[in-house]
């Protein structure tokens, strides 16, 4: 399944339709970005190219200028949209569920971050795995928004947890241990949380994407038949290991 952007339209007052033209640029430019993820698929990162994707389309390499000016734009649009997209479906999985319940809000991010990864295979790899070669992100990374959430809502999950912690490697951790610009993000959003809670917080994205990595790409196609039940277990011992309890969902 592609990835599908929307976008909605409507004038500072909402009075006004768009025009015909505004309606075909936007259909436009959300095939283009379907017909990249597809020749990803098919081809690797590296078979995303605008002329490619003119040819697929049937339009001219001169007229799919006018939507995307270079390969690398159209590259950092869809990382934006679709760590976006990511991001929006774990904090809403995790949002169902009260602060007071950390169980819950942890498993609940799991299982988003696994079914948006299954519905979203490209858009996994082109975040998380394959790289484009010679791609250039622009100046603060791509998606830079979308990765701060991501990061702190983490962070927030261990946070969470954190009180039934009982790990002596959580109080080995300094913050010099970790990039000084993420620390600077951290303390700023959680003040007075030790740098364990980092520590545990990237410890936490490692179990999420490790099985859904091996899922995507196909490692364990041959292993098992049913991946779901692996990654719940894992869910789960994650759960227990934090001397949380897993939700029998």
């Amino acid at each position: 399944m592609l990835y599908r952007s929307a976008t909605l339209y409507s004038d500072p007052v909402g009075t006004s339709e768009p025009s015909r033209r505004q309606r075909l640029r936007e259909q436009t430019t959300a095939e283009i970005k379907d017909t990249a993820l597809s020749l990803m698929s098919s081809g690797g990162p590296d078979a995303i190219t605008l002329r490619a994707i003119a040819r697929r389309m049937g339009m001219t390499p001169n007229a799919i200028y006018g939507y995307f000016a270079t390969r690398d734009d159209l590259i950092t649009t869809l990382i934006d949209e679709l760590y976006t997209s990511l991001v929006d479906a774990v904090e809403t999985a995790r949002d169902a569920h009260p602060a007071d319940d950390p169980a819950g809000r942890i498993q609940a991010w799991g299982e988003s971050f696994r079914s948006w990864s299954l519905a979203n295979p490209e858009g996994f790899r082109l975040i998380y795995g394959d790289p484009v070669r010679d791609y250039q992100p622009p100046e603060g990374g791509a998606a830079p928004e979308a990765q701060h959430r991501a990061c702190l809502g983490l962070v927030g999950l261990a946070v969470g947890a954190w009180p039934r912690v009982h790990d002596k490697d959580a109080s080995s951790y300094r913050w010099s241990d970790f990039d000084k610009g993420l620390v600077g993000k951290v303390r700023e959003a959680f003040p007075d949380q030790p740098p364990g809670v980092l520590a545990l917080a990237l410890r936490l994205w490692g179990r999420f994407q490790g099985l859904v990595s091996l899922e995507i790409y196909g490692h364990l196609r041959y292993q098992t038949a049913r991946p779901a039940k692996l990654y719940r277990d894992e869910l789960a011992a994650t759960l227990r290991s934090l001397n949380l309890t897993p939700s029998g969902r």
